[in-house]
């Protein structure tokens, strides 16, 4: 048997409010729209109020919270009367580190005895398990007297630790502190002492050992019940490149469960594929939602605006300059434990080498220096070594990390080791190395640069690449013919930057950059704007066009605001946050938000009008190309959204339900959605083997599919465009904007019937 893939998913995030019950009640509603699986966010028990679910505590339980096992029985069997199957996000890289975790607590009363010791990637060598849990540093709180002990519990604010068995025989605090198998620190110490491995600078979430047999069977004893029971048939591996061996964790998986589809978030940069013999059937498809970006995205257009940007802002630099400035920023700050502990690692993978006799500075430096070269989330050396593509890929790394250092002698040794590791040591710095790489990567380009150099924000999403925000014909059509039928291709997920809608406005700025210009010189102009700095007014302006119209956008704006700077990391931090500027971007935001909705601008104006075009476009991309659709939550219909949590609200089902009776783009949207879902039934065999074609020119953007004889061409014609060289054939979808943009499906066939769409 082979993997059954979807004909389209629909993707649902649990919590706040929206349990198995509820989700039950929408089930109708959801099969109506065409699609043939749910696909839902983790549903194994999290903490206490968790907003998202990656924070599991048990994943031996489904979380009581959204209904327990029963509850879910009870959604698979209702999902599956109506045709829908299910698809559950699965989390293989790490629980929370908290005391609400069972296991985990274990762990803190027996330390290296307990029998959950070896599932929680610990580094015992460096002593007790450090808590940075204190508010304050450990000796004034226990001064304060803030330390208490009950029935075998250390207490303080709220939170209790259990105690190692038999230590509780002393009223001296201090010492009973030091006989225990934790070690609680000021939160601040996380940067110098933390002992586990945590997901990216999340200090409250710890790395599972799921390379280890005994680790994987607990953790996924409960996934591996609900597929073979019939419940669950299809899993998305949750940041698969955190794992220390993701081929080797997909092999496992795929033993366990042979015919069910496996899908990774795996995040692919410039021209990267899926490393050969992957057991999966496919990506989740941010590298899709990143090619239609960029095909919708004019050259001509982003180097206008580009040039727009830098007179406005000042800004001299190119992304590549802001990246490794950004690099080096959250090595110095959010990952300064992970290079401390590299740094370590690699001296031990050095022990007895001739090469070189580094100390704790050269370790420091030639850790930096390979961390900051490495060009996409990481390699997939394992005990065999490197293979060929890893091979040349560090060797590049290794020269242009070279180039940067005064001595190279460590780093070549080390680039050596990476390549070719040796012993356990060498194998543990490589392992750990692999695993740092992409946390860095995302925190420094998604989290850091993505928020500083704003030029275009459609083009600083998750999975894409601000420099690289347009794409050639003949590019774009090598990316699609190298797409199979079982990768999903987004355009919204509970992690983009920007929702879909939200971003189609925002690449009518490409389209139209005197007009972005435009508006970015009259917010210049308003007292709102009296010291704001330029960069944030530029960035102001786009996310107030993105957010135009939106329910509560003022509010929702000044939150995003907040997040916006504290991520960039220059002007204010999580941690000495300055809420004085935050406040004036705010209120630019709400004034311009005001001023729009009174007497739009002409720019405001034209803006919009193209961006209707582009939804449309961008939907008929979405639907036709190779892989098959994955439909956020909510946008059926016009989804206008910021950066998490703004893009995790939940949608209005009621008004979903309605949307029928309105009679506006988000109406023509969900209708369109439709028509397009009932076709993917209809002509599965077309869009599953049929080969793909991208056109760009001056005229537009067509997608073109083509099976033998017939051709299936998605086409956006703009205004007063020369020529026009869409095929005659039976116009499917077919609409003409305010500003004359013509967005079209036409079916080009012969001799063959059509399901009615």
């Amino acid at each position: 048997m082979t993997p059954r893939i979807p004909t389209a998913t629909s993707r649902i995030q649990l919590r706040e409010g929206f349990d198995f019950a509820a989700l039950s009640e929408r089930l109708d509603q959801i099969a109506d729209l065409g699609v043939t699986h749910l696909y839902l966010s983790p549903i194994f028990t999290a903490t206490e109020g968790s907003t998202h679910g990656y924070d599991i505590t048990d994943p031996s339980e489904i979380d009581p919270a959204l209904g327990g096992r029963r509850g879910f029985d009870r959604l698979a069997r209702q999902a599956q009367a109506k045709g829908l199957g299910i698809i559950l996000d699965i989390v293989p890289n790490h629980t929370a580190f908290s005391v609400q975790n069972p296991w985990l607590a274990d762990v803190l009363a027996h330390g290296r005895s307990s029998m959950r010791a070896r599932h929680f990637d610990i580094d015992w060598q460096a002593g007790p398990l450090v808590l940075p849990w204190l508010p304050e540093p450990f000796e004034k709180m226990l001064l304060d007297g803030a330390f208490k002990v009950r029935d075998g519990q250390w207490q303080f604010n709220g939170m209790s630790l259990p105690l190692a068995p038999g230590t509780d025989t002393t009223s001296d605090l201090r010492a009973l502190h030091e006989a225990q198998n934790w070690r609680l620190v000021h939160y601040a110490m996380e940067r110098d002492s933390i002992t586990h491995r945590r997901f990216f600078n999340v200090t409250d979430l710890i790395g599972m050992r799921v390379e280890d047999q005994r680790v994987f069977d607990d953790t996924h004893a409960l996934i591996i019940d609900l597929v073979r029971g019939g419940q669950v048939q299809g899993l998305r591996v949750d940041h698969v490149d955190g794992l220390a061996d993701p081929a080797g964790y997909l092999d496992r998986l795929a033993r366990a469960l042979p015919v069910t589809p496996i899908w990774i978030e795996k995040i692919l940069t410039g021209d990267e594929i899926l490393p050969e013999g992957w057991q999966t059937v496919g990506t989740t498809g941010y590298e899709a939602g990143r090619l239609i970006s960029r095909m919708l995205t004019p050259q001509a257009g982003l180097d206008d605006l580009d040039g727009i940007w830098r007179t406005a802002t000042g800004e001299t630099s190119d992304f590549h300059s802001a990246l490794i400035r950004a690099k080096h920023d959250v090595l110095d700050n959010e990952l300064a434990a992970e290079r401390r502990q590299l740094a370590q690692m690699a001296g031990q993978a050095m022990a007895g080498s001739v090469e070189a006799e580094p100390g704790p500075e050269m370790l420091r430096e030639a850790v930096t220096a390979l961390l900051v070269a490495m060009p996409c989330y990481r390699s997939y050396v394992i005990r065999d070594g490197a293979g060929e593509h890893d091979r040349a890929m560090i060797g590049r790394v290794a020269d242009e990390a070279a180039a940067t250092l005064r001595h190279d002698e460590v780093l070549r040794a080390l680039a050596a080791i990476w390549t070719d590791p040796a012993n356990h040591a060498q194998m543990d710095f490589v392992t750990r190395l692999q695993q740092v790489s992409g946390a860095l990567l995302a925190k420094a380009q998604e989290d850091t640069a993505g928020f500083r150099w704003t030029r275009y924000l459609p083009g600083n999403e998750v999975g894409a690449e601000p420099d690289e925000a347009t794409v050639t014909a003949e590019d774009a059509t090598k990316t699609l013919n190298r797409r199979r039928p079982g990768d999903m291709v987004l355009t919204s997920s509970h992690d983009s930057k920007r929702s879909e809608d939200a971003r189609a406005r925002l690449i009518a700025a490409s389209h139209l950059p005197q007009d972005l210009g435009a508006l970015d010189q009259a917010a210049a102009a308003m007292s709102a704007a009296k010291d704001v700095p330029p960069a944030w007014r530029w960035y102001m302006v786009q996310s107030a066009l993105a957010l135009h119209g939106a329910d509560e956008a003022p509010e929702r704006l000044a939150r995003h605001v907040q997040k916006a700077m504290r991520e960039a990391k220059e002007d204010s931090f999580w941690t000495n946050p300055n809420e004085a500027l935050e406040e004036r971007i705010a209120g630019l935001g709400a004034a311009l938000l005001a001023e729009w909705e009174g007497t739009p601008p002409e720019a405001l104006t034209r803006l919009l009008d193209r961006s209707q075009a582009l939804v449309l476009m961008q939907l008929l991309l979405k639907m036709i190309m190779p892989g098959f659709p994955d439909i956020y939550q909510g946008t059926q219909d016009l989804f206008l959204a910021l950066t998490d949590p703004d893009n995790r609200r939940p949608p209005d089902w009621d008004g979903l339900a309605m949307i029928g009776d309105r009679d506006d783009l988000g109406s023509l949207k969900a209708q369109w959605t439709r028509s397009l879902l009932q076709m993917r039934h209809a002509e599965a065999d077309l869009l599953r083997d049929a080969t793909s074609e991208a056109r760009i020119d001056a005229a537009g953007v067509s997608l073109i599919r083509r099976l033998d004889s017939r051709r299936l061409v998605a086409r956006l014609d703009l205004p007063d465009a020369p020529g026009d060289d869409l095929p005659q054939g039976e116009t499917l979808l077919d609409w003409t904007g305010p500003d004359g943009c013509r967005v079209r499906l036409v079916d080009e066939k012969s001799g063959r019937g059509r399901a009615d769409i």
